[in-house]
């Protein structure tokens, strides 16, 4: 019999120190329903240790896996390092540019994830000019190399994720200012998916996208929570068939 996991994905949760109450309430709402929650990115308002650990405090004792990656607002403050070692200690699996492989409901759960970052789509962005352009260009390559390791890594798994905080689409973005798409994702990082097909893609980032695209066929989620509308969302996944059934919502109480 084919066992099913139930992935519950959330993005830009933007934890403040006040929102204790309203993230702790979230996540052990989720705990019942779901076998392992994914969070893309965007876990605090300006990445200062105190937002974090309501997010930490929130996933400490949880019965089911965590696995994390940051994003644009948790590197403001300049201390990724701090925010990464927070979420460690109460149990989450922060990913960047690197894999983890988690047992879940009788079946192997790869995630391989990196932050991403910016370069647009359809050659928005070239390798060329000044410095601080092509560096810029460097550390999308740098993301685009270590998320081809990660699905490579996990290629074995029964079910396997891609976590990103950036987009790897043009469709999860439509709903942004076109003018905008250059700075909330890059098609580079969708080479990876391409070639090495994951079950399912999630990323957040882009507030007022759309929730649903696809990198020739694999399912792409754009689970920002203002674009959900609710605090998470579950997935279905297949550990035979490798494809996500229609996801299952999550409603607020």
């Amino acid at each position: 019999m084919a066992k099913t996991i139930r992935v519950a994905a959330a993005g830009d949760i933007h934890a403040g120190s006040a929102d204790g109450d309203r993230v702790r309430d979230a996540f052990r709402r989720v705990e019942e329903q779901a076998d392992a929650i994914v969070l893309a990115g965007d876990l605090t308002q300006h990445g200062q240790v105190d937002e974090v650990c309501v997010v930490a405090d929130a996933c400490r004792g949880l019965s089911i896996p965590v696995v994390a990656v940051l994003g644009n607002h948790d590197w403001q403050s300049d201390r990724p390092a701090d925010l990464g070692r927070a979420l460690a200690e109460a149990g989450v699996v922060v990913l960047e540019r690197s894999h983890t492989i988690v047992p879940v409901n009788g079946v192997s759960l790869g995630v391989a994830g990196v932050k991403g970052f910016v370069g647009g789509f359809g050659n928005q962005w070239a390798n060329f000019g000044e410095p601080i352009f092509r560096e810029s260009y460097a550390e999308t390559t740098r993301d685009v190399d270590g998320l081809d390791r990660g699905l490579q890594a996990i290629e074995a798994c029964a079910v396997r994720i891609a976590l990103l905080h950036y987009s790897p689409v043009e469709a999860t973005l439509v709903g942004e200012p076109e003018r905008l798409w250059l700075v909330l994702g890059a098609d580079r990082l969708a080479g990876p998916i391409r070639q090495h097909r994951p079950d399912l893609v999630v990323h957040g980032h882009a507030h007022h996208g759309s929730f649903e695209g696809d990198i020739d066929g694999v399912p792409v989620y754009n689970v920002a929570v203002h674009v959900m509308g609710r605090a998470f969302w579950i997935f279905d996944l297949d550990s035979e068939q490798r494809t996500p059934s229609p996801p299952l919502s999550v409603e607020e109480s």
